[in-house]
């Protein structure tokens, strides 16, 4: 190799390796900026505190929801709204009168599946007085049915308890069908006489 071709080599070598260098570091930069954005497409589109939902069909109002934050992710394939620190819904009936409560740590309304999912220390009511308590309870808005696959206890308005593997019930928790049940029942020894 003559004289001039090794100084060439000298000058573009080093000026090559950067070039591949700065090629391979754009890339891996790339790399990361995907990855990042990916990550960010699973963030929430918005977090609201201090939340009251109300619900309505013909000017009537149906529900409402109060939870002290909501996050709600908008994207949709998975939109929901997500209650992680408790909710209070209050049911209503046809005349505005409060039929019904469900109460909870957590919550989450999937908008796809119509559907709203409670868990942890779940407690519903109903129009008969009657109280529901279980570690799960799913409202299901398109079938007009509450269940559960969960342990329940219900407690009816005499005070008589039963409890089951599971149970369903429409949207008003009345009437209702338990699973595999068992109950305490209080008896009047002057009415057996």
């Amino acid at each position: 190799m003559d004289s001039g071709a090794k100084k060439l080599l000298t000058i573009y070598l080093p000026a090559l390796f950067i070039c591949m260098l700065s090629l391979n570091a754009c890339e891996n930069s790339l790399n990361d900026i995907q990855k990042i954005a990916s990550k960010e497409e699973d963030k929430p589109i918005s977090r609201s505190t201090g939340v009251d939902v109300i619900y309505s069909d013909s000017a009537k109002v149906k529900m409402r929801i109060l939870t002290p934050l909501m996050i709600e992710m908008d994207d949709p394939k998975k939109a929901y709204q997500e209650m992680p620190d408790g909710v209070k819904v209050i049911f209503f009936d046809d005349n505005q009168n409060q039929k019904g409560t469900i109460t909870s740590k957590y919550a989450i309304r999937l908008e796809k599946e119509n559907t709203i999912t409670f868990r942890k220390n779940v407690v519903a009511t109903n129009a008969q007085g009657e109280t529901f308590k279980s570690e799960e309870l799913i409202l299901d808005h398109t079938a007009k049915k509450m269940y559960s696959t969960k342990a329940v206890e219900i407690t009816m308005a005499n005070g008589n308890v039963m409890n089951g593997t599971g149970f369903n019930s429409n949207e008003s928790l009345y009437p209702w069908h338990i699973d595999n049940s068992t109950g305490i029942f209080k008896v009047d020894e002057k009415a057996a006489q």
